[in-house]
């Protein structure tokens, strides 16, 4: 879905978000969550919810859960349980399909480069990589741009494009010091699960691959487009709006750039990062 435009500049930058589209870990935040749900006896996290705390900050996501969750236990008794989970499954994480061959075919491309932009912060990082070195040695450490990093100001996590920006930056930073020609926006290729992350992409005007977790695109069945242009969220917004009874989260606001439109030609869903389209892209000698 969505053939691109015949005009776009070869890709220089690839952009990678992390939890659900490198590694497994999406269905770990699951695991971890309905084992909590089910001890406090209440329904496993359905996906109409789990769509919309998918790419987001961990403080903007909580808030979503506990809204629709309704814990009979204090918050930090949660907060607690659900850090001893992690600790214990974020290490027995696993890249996805695809996704070792297409960082070491990229890596080996001749001018192209990669960062990493992900709303997990240091700590979770380290438990989910630390045993997937050679994985992520593809990202060097300047170039990974983490939801904690300070040069994201509060509030201006995805689906706000600033995490995208900030990535694209620690390559050109280094490019400028080596005399390079810096990279346009519209030479980054952002891979991307999640709603609001395919979002964030667009609003940096940058092209996007979505590829989605099955139970997510079933939930978007016939919003694909919405979702490629950048657009869904307004819809998964007002679902969060229901689900807490207050005002949406991440409703439109100053300086979050502009989405895209339907059939643009900017994003392409893919169901799997195997078997890659290199050449679509005109990423060469990969």
């Amino acid at each position: 879905m969505g053939s691109l435009n015949n005009n776009f500049p070869p890709v220089r930058a690839c952009l990678f978000d992390m939890d659900g589209l490198l590694l497994d870990t999406e269905d770990i935040y699951t695991l971890c969550n309905n084992i909590i749900l089910r001890a406090c006896d209440r329904p496993n996290l359905p996906w109409n919810i789990k769509a919309q705390l998918q790419g987001r900050p961990g403080p903007e996501a909580g808030e979503i859960f506990h809204a629709w969750a309704q814990l009979p236990i204090p918050r930090a008794e949660y907060v607690r349980q659900n850090t001893e989970l992690q600790r214990q499954h974020f290490p027995s994480a696993q890249p996805l399909s695809g996704v070792p061959q297409l960082l070491a075919a990229l890596s080996a491309a001749r001018g192209v480069h990669l960062a990493l932009a992900t709303s997990s912060h240091a700590a979770n990082f380290k438990l989910k990589t630390s045993h997937l070195q050679a994985l992520f040695d593809h990202f060097p450490e300047e170039q990974r741009v983490l939801g904690d990093d300070p040069r994201i100001p509060p509030g201006r996590g995805k689906p706000a494009p600033d995490i995208y920006l900030l990535a694209l930056e620690t390559i050109n930073g280094r490019l400028r010091k080596q005399g390079k020609r810096e990279i346009a926006r519209e030479e980054c290729l952002v891979f991307e699960d999640s709603v609001p992350g395919v979002e964030a992409g667009r609003r940096a005007g940058m092209r996007v691959v979505w590829c989605p977790h099955p139970e997510l695109l079933k939930e978007y069945r016939g919003r694909e487009k919405e979702v490629l242009a950048g657009i869904a969220s307004a819809e998964g917004d007002a679902q969060v709006k229901k689900a807490m009874g207050e005002a949406a989260v991440g409703g439109e606001g100053e300086g979050r750039g502009w989405p895209g439109r339907r059939d643009d030609g900017w994003a392409e869903l893919r169901r799997s990062l195997e078997c890659f389209p290199y050449a679509k892209y005109g990423i060469g000698d990969a």
